[in-house]
């Protein structure tokens, strides 16, 4: 699929704010069959027969309200992955960094039922120390129309230049999911300015590693569904010795290079493009 090339506005406005709203990426219909996903992959029902690396909420043992998130659903369900994996996605990443290249570090599917609870607001390069660059650039996918009572994305425009700050102190159904955004404002000096995403099933919004954002509770009666693909740079590679508890285990023993089988290159400068990917993509 081909994704729209990004004008020179649009790269300001996103070197400005730290995020870049647009209000189509995909085709609703697209969006809607995307959603209709979630339900099995939550139910345990993966598609390629592999669990994703991470499954923070599974019926009967986590409360009926809380905010439910899969973390590299793309290994466990090919029509995730014939989205979070698009070549488009990485270009327009990679043009956003002013990377080489992009490929994926994991991905998000999110699913905010009616009443669901908040996820705490965060920079996600605060969890990244285990790469190198450890920074991510992301692209997030509406699959239901957002808005603010909906508990929609929240970014805080500009605070990409706050500077590094500690991992959220509670991240799934926090008390107050701006807490610690307000101990990190209070500390530079800063008023932040909360912007909400506020787009129709297929609109999308990239952001910085080091924005700020996190979402309010859905106080609406439609769910709010969503998938993010969140890269890094084409030339990432492991860190010598700090270590993520879920992906490190990917890495070779004595070898600091990422392999392809785990976080492939969707995109890079040079025309390359991880070869099984397309393959894969396809509907089963």
């Amino acid at each position: 699929m081909d994704f729209p090339a990004l004008t020179a506005d649009q790269a300001r406005s996103f070197d400005r704010d730290g995020f870049l709203i647009l209000e189509r990426l995909i085709d609703p219909a697209w969006a809607d069959a995307l959603a209709g996903r979630f339900e099995p992959l939550f139910a345990g029902r993966f598609e390629t027969g592999l669990m994703p690396d991470e499954w923070n909420w599974r019926e009967g043992r986590d409360p009926p309200d809380h905010a439910r998130q899969i973390c590299n659903g793309w290994r466990a369900d090919r029509a995730i992955a014939g989205l979070v994996l698009q070549a488009g996605i990485g270009r327009l990443v990679a043009r956003l960094a002013g990377w080489p290249g992009a490929r994926i570090a994991q991905d998000n599917v999110i699913w905010k039922p009616p009443g669901a609870t908040p996820l705490g607001f965060h920079q996600d390069n605060s969890y990244n120390g285990w790469i190198v660059p450890g920074e991510m650039l992301s692209c997030w996918v509406a699959l239901d129309p957002t808005s603010a009572a909906g508990g929609t994305i929240e970014y805080v425009r500009g605070s990409h230049r706050w500077g590094r700050f500690p991992p959220a102190t509670a991240f799934h159904a926090p008390k107050d999911y701006r807490q610690d955004l307000a101990v990190a404002a209070a500390s530079v000096g800063r008023t932040p300015e909360i912007v909400a995403v506020e787009v129709p099933p297929g609109g999308c919004a990239f952001h910085h590693g080091w924005v700020w954002h996190g979402s309010d509770a859905n106080r609406d009666r439609r769910p709010r569904r969503s998938l993010v693909s969140h890269c890094m740079s084409s030339d990432a590679r492991f860190h010598p010795t700090a270590k993520s508890a879920i992906y490190s285990r990917y890495q070779r023993v004595g070898d600091d290079t990422m392999d392809e089988s785990f976080f492939p290159i969707l995109w890079r400068e040079d025309g390359y493009r991880t070869p099984w990917l397309d393959a894969y993509m396809r509907n089963p």
